[in-house]
Parts: C-alpha cells; structure tokens; sequence
C-alpha cells in the first residue's frame, strides 16, 4: 500500500508541479508515444530475459505492494520458536524433533508461532537443518558451509528479478528518447502545417522523452530497489536462524544460543534481551 501511496505521490508532484505553472496537462496525454516506450520496452524486457528470469519477476512484483513481513513481531517469533526448539533437544534429545520435523503444521513446536509458521523460507530453512542436526552425520564446519551456501545460492536467485527490472528502468529513457525522434520525424514531415499545429507536434514529441525518463527513475528503477532490500530482510532472518543453531550445535545452552542470533538481528527489528524474555515467558504461561 506503501508503494503505491508513493507513486501517487510522484506523479501528483510532477503533474501537479506543471499543472501549478499553467501548464495544459490534455498536452501530455500522448498514447502512441507511451505504446512505443511500454511496448519496446516490454519486448526488450522479454528478449533479454529467459523463462527462469520472467517467471521470478512476476512472482517477486506482487510482493512489492505489501508490507515487509520482517517486523519486530516476527522476529520475536522466530526467537522464541528457536529457544524453544533447543530447549526441548536439551531436555529430551535431538531425535524427540522428528516428529516435530516431518510434520510441522500439526507441531505444537510451530502451530504455537504463526508468523514464523507462515514463512516457508524461513521453515525450510529451519526444518532442513534440524533434520540435518538429528541424523547427527555431519559436524559444524560443514553445517555452516552448507548454510553459507544455501542463503548464498538464495541471494544469487533473488538478484535475477532484481537486475531484471533494473535494466529494464534503464531502457525506458532510451525508448523515451526513440518516440521523441519519431514525434520529430512526423513534425518535420508537417512543416506545411500553421505554427500552432507545428507547436502542438514539437511538444508531443518531447513528451516522449519526458515520460521515458519519469517513468524509469519515478516508477520502475525505485521497484528494483525495493525489491533487492526484501531480499536481504530474507537472507538476514536466515543468517539469524544460522547462528543460533550453530551456536547451539557448539554446545552452548539455548538462551546463549538466542542471544547470538538475536545480535544478528538489524537494529531496527531487534528485541532487547527483556523483550524477548517476557515475550517467551508469556508464551509459556500459555
């Protein structure tokens, strides 16, 4: 909603701002020159992407217009999910997970924190390891390597759509800039014509450079921002889960462990340590 608000914003602005100097805003509606800057821009778009590429950007689009799901909230969750993981592995053993593990929404582990349930980044992530952590085959260095891997190959995805539509901001002042030419090549072919109606061509055909530009660094460039910062709000709830197993896999007690994620945790969405505390112990006396 946030986004869109936003763009309501710069285009009032624009808009606005020439309507305020007298301008004639009907002077701006030029449909064929937006036809050539969408339209070439959107068959450039499609070349120069393959079907992995198209298919991770018009997933990761609706995304864009809603809020960042990586609140305070959450990660409150995800820590009092994590300690109370570790605390069941230190009083019952590793393999009394299993059933936790294999089935995760009838868990009582998980049911019991919904934001984190909903999240199957965040789920995978946790159950994979966990399962990794029961078969007891593979030690800590390798654990970590695996995780540093996994929320690199993550990354590595998660830029495609990214540089996707970031290329695609950077052609639409080019595309701009051809409907301008071509709104110049019909005003000379018209030279016939009075100087009012050479006016009225000569501004059309600037109009397309006009919304070219707008419409890439106003609109689409600001959504591959935005897009690349939700990515990192994911990968940074996975390095939390990361440290904290690891540090309880080292054999520190699990509100030691907490306390190495929660560090990781960016200063805008961390708990403090009495934050958390009180958030566990009301989900206890639950």
């Amino acid at each position: 909603m946030l986004v869109v608000v936003c763009f309501v914003v710069v285009l009032l602005a624009v808009f606005g701002g020439f309507a305020l100097q007298d301008g004639h805003l009907a002077a701006l509606f030029q449909p064929y020159e937006l036809l050539m800057i969408f339209g070439g821009a959107l068959g450039a778009f499609v070349i120069a992407n393959d079907r992995k590429a198209l298919y991770l950007t018009w997933h990761s689009i609706p995304s864009l217009f809603r809020g960042s799901r990586y609140t305070r909230a959450l990660y409150m969750a995800l820590m009092a999910l994590l300690f109370d993981v570790l605390t069941k592995v230190r009083k019952e053993g590793l393999m009394s997970l299993e059933r936790d593990i294999d089935n995760p929404e009838a868990s009582a582990l998980f049911v019991q924190h919904p934001l984190v349930a909903a999240d199957p980044h965040l789920m995978e992530f946790i159950t994979d390891y966990l399962r990794l952590m029961v078969s007891g085959t593979m030690d800590t260095f390798q654990v970590e390597n695996l995780m540093d891997n996994e929320i690199q190959t993550y990354l590595e995805d998660a830029e495609i759509p990214v540089q996707a539509i970031h290329k695609l901001a950077d052609g639409m002042p080019a595309f701009g800039i051809v409907a301008a030419v071509m709104g110049v090549v019909h005003t000379m072919g018209s030279v016939g014509k009075p100087p009012a109606g050479l006016g009225a061509l000569i501004a059309a055909a600037l109009v397309g450079t006009f919304l070219g530009i707008l419409l890439s660094y106003g609109l689409v460039s600001s959504l591959s921002s935005l897009l690349h910062r939700r990515h990192q709000e994911v990968a940074k709830a996975l390095q939390c889960v990361k440290v904290t197993l690891l540090a309880s896999m080292n054999g520190y007690a699990p509100a030691i462990a907490v306390e190495f994620g929660r560090k990781v945790i960016s200063v805008t969405e961390r708990p403090t340590f009495a934050e958390l505390e009180g958030h566990v112990r009301q989900l206890k006396a639950r």
